[in-house]
């Protein structure tokens, strides 16, 4: 196999340097964006039917925020390195753009948490005791006024937060994909379509993951799902996903009107090399069952049971989740498993226990799931939670009560 494979391989081109840690990450971070624009649409937008999932959006993208850079530490030979790029950012460096952009997004979405949550987190302060009070009481930063105005205030400034967070979320993950895009030297990578796609991708896996996460939340707590913030979900999702393959297909079509050198060696690994991730898994799997499904959701929505509702957009939403990772595994894999002289193909197959292997992705995978768990346990993550109880504590001056403020 060596010995064939030197044949077409040039001495620099023998192994595949990004593995499934740099899979991971475009996969990790399109969940932080797409997550932040739903809480944006409704913070923002004031999209009513999206209400029940406002906070619990936020604080699903902080929790996969937290862990987005994870598979770039375990890729590097020295992690401890990484503190470089954040605090000597180089400017004419595409990579290390990375800082910048992570500290701001990170920033942005701190302040809105803290903003959409103060309320609370006064009332908290006045009611819990021991650890938990001084934690809450951290969390106010000394301001206790939770009064109807001052908390009127707060919404303003979260939705100005929105509004500079949704371009934010585009730059997060259109970065990405301009990484790869700008790669002139790959074939595959090398269009200006790349991050486009990745951006709207990223927007199809936030909404499917919040459908899923949602759901699955109600059902254990034994709560009603809203019908309408589903319906609502799936039109969203509806609408990115048929964009987002749209895209796929026309920068396919694209290379293969051009017939350039390299769309021979392309269509052999679409049709051959990744003939099971990408025509079986993406677009049969990914793509076109999840259509259907949400086309009959989305033209028979008001004629369906709630029960058939909410089962088949979670079925949609899985299967779109599946869509975006195999998406991602052919573009980054894909794109590194033909020789640059474009006469054979390498192979890759991750091993489950080496340190960038399946057991490594499955735990940094876990992980803001385990975050958003805490998350949860700590702030309120749906509004109809919200007791309607003074924030004041007893004895103390009243600074407002908790039945006033607006939802």
């Amino acid at each position: 196999m060596i010995s064939e494979a030197l044949q077409f391989l040039f001495p620099n081109d023998m192994h595949i340097h990004w593995s499934l840690m740099i899979v991971m990450y475009p996969y990790l971070t399109g969940f932080v964006a797409g997550a932040f624009v739903v809480s944006a649409l409704y913070h923002l937008f004031n999209m009513e039917p999206l209400k029940p999932v406002g906070r619990f959006a936020l604080l699903t993208s902080f929790a996969f925020l937290c862990v987005a850079t994870l598979p770039l530490l375990n890729h590097l030979g020295h992690p401890e390195r990484a503190l470089n790029i954040m605090i000597t950012p180089n400017f004419s460096s595409a990579m290390a753009g990375f800082g910048i952009i992570f500290n701001f997004y990170l920033i942005l979405v701190l302040l809105e948490i803290w903003l959409v949550y103060r309320a609370d987190i006064v009332r908290l302060a006045m009611t819990s005791h021991g650890l938990l009070r001084l934690f809450y009481r951290g969390l106010t930063l000394g301001v206790y006024d939770a009064s109807p105005e001052s908390i009127e205030k707060d919404h303003r400034m979260v939705k100005v937060l929105a509004a500079i967070g949704i371009p934010g979320a585009c730059i997060l993950h259109g970065y990405v994909g301009f990484l790869f895009g700008a790669l002139k030297a790959n074939p595959w990578w090398s269009t200006p379509l790349m991050p486009i796609i990745f951006l709207f991708s990223a927007m199809v896996s936030g909404i499917a993951l919040l459908i899923v996460l949602y759901q699955t939340v109600m059902k254990i707590r034994g709560q009603e799902i809203d019908q309408p913030c589903i319906s609502k979900l799936s039109q969203l999702l509806w609408l990115f996903m048929t964009i987002t393959v749209s895209l796929e297909l026309l920068e396919i079509t694209t290379l293969a009107y051009e017939q350039n050198d390299a769309w021979e060696v392309i269509s052999r690994l679409l049709t051959d090399q990744l003939s099971f991730s990408f025509i079986s898994v993406q677009m049969i799997l990914g793509s076109l069952i999840p259509f259907i499904i949400l086309l009959i959701l989305n033209l028979m929505d008001r004629y369906l049971h709630p029960k058939v509702r909410n089962t088949l957009s979670f079925v949609a939403s899985f299967l779109l989740l599946i869509q975006v990772f195999a998406m991602r595994w052919n573009v980054v894999i894909g794109g590194q498993i033909f020789s640059k002289s474009f006469r054979g193909f390498r192979d890759y197959h991750p091993q489950f226990l080496e340190k960038e292997g399946i057991l490594a992705a499955i735990g940094i995978f876990c992980l803001p799931f385990i975050i958003l768990f805490v998350l949860t346990r700590l702030f309120p993550p749906f509004e109809e939670e919200l007791p309607h109880t003074c924030a004041c504590g007893p004895g103390e001056k009243k600074i407002g009560c908790r039945r006033d403020l607006p939802a």
